[in-house]
């Protein structure tokens, strides 16, 4: 499908949906064209934007930008998406997507028509040390952790009903010199935990 002339596919992991756009067919401001395009009401509707370009030691380099315009440094379903993209153009079951945040290889496991599975090689995540911030709500404690881009879990009894705006005052604020995406969770039991994504430059999505 494409917008104004624009080629592009929309894919979708986990709940986190993208639009796939050959970098070659880019307009001059990416950062407006993102906005405006995924819109959900007078656009085509995507929680970010993966640009793709030519790549030396990858096999493609995918440039992320958020819902608003905003550019973020890596998603994991986004880049899995990428490579689901990779594979139905080119074949390829070993995909190298350059990513803001290093090479990652995504490995395709099986595929049925239009929906693929991929093992994507992470790396480790960095867990920081647990350290509180102030809020217009309150003091608010929270373990940093980095898959390449930045977030901030924090532990809840209960969700609050408003918690989405909470968890936007907390992703901007000023200890998070670039932002953060927000986790919030909740232990149901010793097995299970609810878990409410709020990402940096996008809001509330389903995954992160």
């Amino acid at each position: 499908m494409n917008s104004r002339g624009i080629p592009f596919v929309k894919a979708s992991a986990c709940g986190n949906d993208f639009l796939i756009i050959d970098g070659m067919n880019a307009p001059a401001d990416l950062a407006a064209f993102t906005r405006r395009i995924c819109n959900r009401h007078n656009g085509i509707g995507a929680d970010g934007v993966e640009w793709l370009f030519p790549a030396r030691d990858a096999d493609v380099r995918a440039r992320l930008f958020n819902a608003d315009g905003s550019e973020a440094e890596i998603s994991g379903n986004g880049t899995r998406c990428v490579a689901a993209y990779v594979f139905s153009e080119h074949g390829k079951r070993e995909v190298k997507v350059q990513t803001g945040a290093g090479v990652k290889l995504c490995t395709l496991t099986s595929h049925s028509e239009n929906t693929f599975e991929f093992e994507t090689a992470m790396g480790e995540p960095q867990i920081g040390e647990e350290f509180a911030i102030k809020v217009a709500f309150g003091d608010v404690r929270g373990i940093p952790v980095s898959m390449g881009n930045p977030h901030y879990v924090v532990f809840v009894d209960q969700f609050a009903p408003g918690w989405q705006a909470e968890a936007a005052e907390i992703g901007r604020h000023h200890d998070f010199q670039h932002g953060t995406n927000v986790e919030v969770v909740s232990v149901r039991d010793e097995h299970n935990i609810e878990v409410r994504f709020f990402e940096r430059g996008v809001g509330e999505t389903q995954s992160s």
